[in-house]
């Protein structure tokens, strides 16, 4: 009877075992690959899964999150014989399980190793100035040749970056040197542009201004022009209508003539001036007759004692 109830006590304790071993949990970013006596069955994903305990296996438990792989610093040799340290970080993620555990012993190592031997050849044919300048270049040649290459372990590298790069003490002296001389170069061009600019525009503005003062002085002289023009045809119009009046009215230049000495007088009148006369018309007309009297006896006289001489 004990015999018994130990038995089925073992019975029970194995089978617990078994349902415990059969039940695989696991969790959302891991993969779980199974083997079945010893080959490759499936893999199991996030969630709740059944196997069969003893024949079925957990191979090997990997995750599809990305992870980073880590290139140590080397020392690299550029196309012009410069030796520099470089490093830099993979970025990949598990593509394909059985191909991440079966194609490859260590995924992350080789990726590594074959990133340190891939940079060797890119930067191998590079200048120094290149591979400092060139970064997004080199992290794309990188990323491509890395790609290819980790297909067939089922990983996939999402991208690659250049960490660090380092030249010897010397070389990064002369490559100061170089670009304070450029940094120079580039401030004296920049004033020689500028003084050349500050001399163009202030030839234009010149230009400019005499141009301007050209136009102003020609309009000025077109206006004069149209001035002048426009007084001559007010004076001709005011002739011919002169003439016209004087034609139809015989007192019309009398009229004319006794206006202008009207204005005359008046000026006379208002002038300032203490040496001044003002006679009336008859009496300048009898000091013209004297004078002319005069004159006429005068010759008279003269012409006579000539003739008895």
């Amino acid at each position: 009877m004990e015999t018994s109830i130990v038995f089925a006590i073992a019975i029970i304790f194995f089978a617990l075992i078994v349902i415990v071993k059969g039940i695989k949990i696991v969790p959302q970013s891991d993969l779980y690959l199974i083997e079945r006596l010893g080959k490759f069955n499936k893999v199991l994903h996030g969630g709740f899964h059944i196997i069969i305990p003893i024949i079925d296996s957990v191979r090997a438990v990997l995750t599809s999150r990305e992870q980073l792989v880590d290139i140590a610093k080397q020392s690299v040799i550029t196309k012009d014989n410069v030796n520099i340290s470089i490093d830099g970080i993979v970025f990949c993620k598990v593509d394909d399980a059985m191909q991440a555990t079966y194609n490859v012993v260590d995924f992350k190592n080789a990726i590594a190793n074959l990133a340190m031997t891939t940079l060797r050849a890119e930067i191998g044919g590079m200048d120094l100035d290149d591979t400092l300048s060139n970064r997004e270049t080199l992290n794309a040649k990188l990323q491509s040749e890395l790609g290819s290459a980790a297909t067939n372990w089922g990983i996939k590298v999402t991208r690659v970056e250049i960490s660090d790069i380092s030249v010897p003490q010397e070389i990064e002296r002369a490559m100061n040197m170089q670009m304070e001389a450029e940094r120079e170069k580039r401030a004296i061009e920049t004033k020689a542009r500028a003084d050349k600019e500050a001399v163009i525009r202030k030839a234009e503005a010149f230009k400019q201004e005499e141009v301007l003062k050209a136009e102003a002085i020609e309009r000025m002289a077109d206006a004069r022009r149209y001035e002048q023009e426009q007084m001559a045809a007010g004076q001709q119009e005011a002739m011919r209508l002169i003439n016209i009046s004087m034609m139809e009215n015989e007192k019309a230049a009398e009229f004319l003539l006794a206006k202008d000495r009207i204005a005359a007088f008046r000026a006379l009148a208002e002038s300032n001036s203490t040496d001044k006369m003002i006679l009336p018309y008859e009496v300048a007309q009898m000091i013209g007759s004297t004078s002319v009297l005069g004159d006429a006896f005068f010759r008279g006289v003269s012409n006579g004692a000539t003739n008895n001489a």
